[in-house]
């Protein structure tokens, strides 16, 4: 949050112009330090700047602009998240000047009962009554797929009452149709539904990974017991849980007082000696399969709050083979390329998945372009030990530091988004003809190509001149297709021999 005290007029509006061109919630202020007015707005300097711009025909904003004395900001990642912002800083404040959101709808939450076999209802209203509550959501569709994949996969009672009661000594449809563990007849037992539950709470708060890693142990027993159906199961919850998990729209819950990602990011300006505030930190990794299809990948936190619309992954072009030194230095160095030509703004921090050799070689794609006044760290995972330049000895952090949660945050979204990337960049190589590779060969020469001879194998073995005499090839093309075809055939074998010479080393 940013903010300074009893400003007059012609100082606040040198002082907006500094606000960044992105969505948030402002924050405005009297002589006293009261919140006297909340609003969203898709840019924040646009937005505040039009109130000193000229005089309102209202005499309500009229008496607004001459009572701000002070103006502070909350970046959000989107224009929806700035409303829900408003709203719920609306309703804490109750500033004078806002009449529309004070008594206004409410957005939706997932409740997780506090009963003895808890259920899950939508509700509007947050209590204080021991129960979980998720959210809050922006849109109801949202809600209901949520829902519907907890009722599907991990169904708990839905039936009304504190207490589940059994209809005529047996349970009801939902048990026959999956949809419910019958807690109310004994059909599972009382570990058996909290570890539901537990599954539950899990997927709801967003932490989809924890959930996808208890659920695949479950499906390895179940396998090793040979309870096929039961594994079949979970295989299919597992991939549900993984379409679902990273759509989630909700904000976190706005603590009293000062923000808590405010005393981290000043807990961690003091603990590396940063010179600002670093309100935005950058995040680099590395990916590929033996050296092939190697992608490289930043991505940015703003606040201490990951900014998916920001990342940016880079298909490695000057690096052959397995090399992910000099990958992070092509990465770093096209990334920056680009915010010095002012496509990107650049960070207040730079965080390398790695050690001392990783972060060398960023150093130096920082130095080829000029950048010496931006701190660089790197984060190594062995003993999560933190290398910063010119110093021998690691930062080591204890476990617990909230400091070193956030970059173990920032360093494991960069290994996500990086292996997600590799994998979308193999996959689509393998779904692509390597014909189509070769320079004058299109989608439809290739079919054409493969319908003829067969298979890309079969084009393979051809000889020159019997692949020349095909419709539109010649000499010249049949040449570079056969080239192509037996330089990925070379670089196949190449790879085979490492895996074989790695797996001996290990046995020795």
């Amino acid at each position: 949050m940013k903010g300074i005290n009893s400003l007059n007029k012609e100082e606040l509006i040198k002082f907006v112009k500094g606000f960044p061109d992105r969505p948030g919630v402002y924050l405005m202020r009297d002589e006293n330090g009261e919140i006297i007015y909340v609003g969203k707005a898709k840019s924040l300097r646009k937005r505040v700047s039009s109130y000193f711009r000229h005089t309102h025909a209202s005499p309500r904003l009229n008496k607004l602009v001459e009572t701000i004395r002070d103006i502070s900001t909350m970046r959000t990642e989107t224009e929806i998240e700035a409303l829900i912002l408003e709203n719920r800083l609306i309703k804490l404040y109750q500033p004078f000047f806002n009449v529309d959101l004070k008594m206004n709808e409410r957005y939706a939450y997932i409740k997780i009962t506090a009963e003895k076999h808890p259920r899950i209802i939508v509700t509007r209203v947050k209590m204080d009554d021991g129960a979980v509550y998720i959210g809050p959501y922006v849109r109801v569709s949202e809600v209901r797929a949520l829902l519907r994949l907890v009722e599907r996969y991990l169904p708990l009672r839905s039936c009304g009452g504190a207490e589940a009661k059994p209809q005529n000594g047996r349970p009801c449809m939902k048990y026959s149709l999956g949809r419910c563990l019958a807690p109310c007849c004994g059909l599972c037992t009382e570990n058996e539904y909290r570890d539901r539950v537990a599954d539950v709470a899990l997927l709801l708060q967003g932490h989809g990974a924890e959930l996808v890693e208890r659920l695949r142990k479950r499906m390895d027993k179940a396998a090793r017991e040979l309870k096929f159906e039961e594994a079949a199961h979970l295989r299919d919850t597992i991939r549900a849980i993984w379409r679902v998990s990273r759509q989630q729209n909700t904000i976190p819950e706005i603590p009293s007082g000062k923000d808590n990602f405010w005393e981290v990011l000043n807990s961690m300006q003091k603990t590396f000696h940063l010179p600002v505030l670093p309100w935005r930190i950058d995040g680099f990794d590395i990916s590929h399969s033996a050296g092939n299809f190697t992608v490289g990948v930043a991505v940015v936190f703003e606040q201490g709050y990951p900014n998916p619309s920001l990342y940016r992954k880079f298909n490695i072009r000057t690096v052959e083979g397995i090399d992910d030194f000099r990958s992070m230095k092509e990465t770093l160095t096209r990334r920056y390329k680009r915010c010095l030509e002012g496509q990107e703004p650049l960070p207040q921090l730079i965080l390398i998945d790695g050690g001392p050799v990783q972060l060398e070689f960023a150093m130096q794609a920082l130095d080829e372009l000029g950048i010496h006044n931006i701190p660089i760290i790197s984060l190594a995972k062995e003993f999560e030990e933190v290398y910063m330049p010119n110093q021998k000895e690691p930062v080591r952090l204890d476990h617990t530091d909230p400091v070193l949660r956030l970059l173990q945050h920032v360093r494991d979204e960069s290994h996500r988004f990086a292996i997600t990337s590799h994998r979308t960049r193999r996959g689509k190589s393998f779904t692509r003809s390597k014909i189509e590779e070769v320079p004058g060969i299109g989608r439809a020469k290739a079919a054409m190509l493969i319908t003829k001879f067969g298979s890309v194998r079969a084009i393979k073995d051809l000889p020159p001149e019997e692949l020349a005499a095909a419709p539109g090839i010649g000499p010249a093309l049949a040449k570079r297709i056969l080239a192509k075809l037996n330089e990925e055939n070379e670089t196949e074998k190449m790879t085979k021999e490492a895996r074989v010479d790695g797996a001996a080393a290990k046995q020795n």
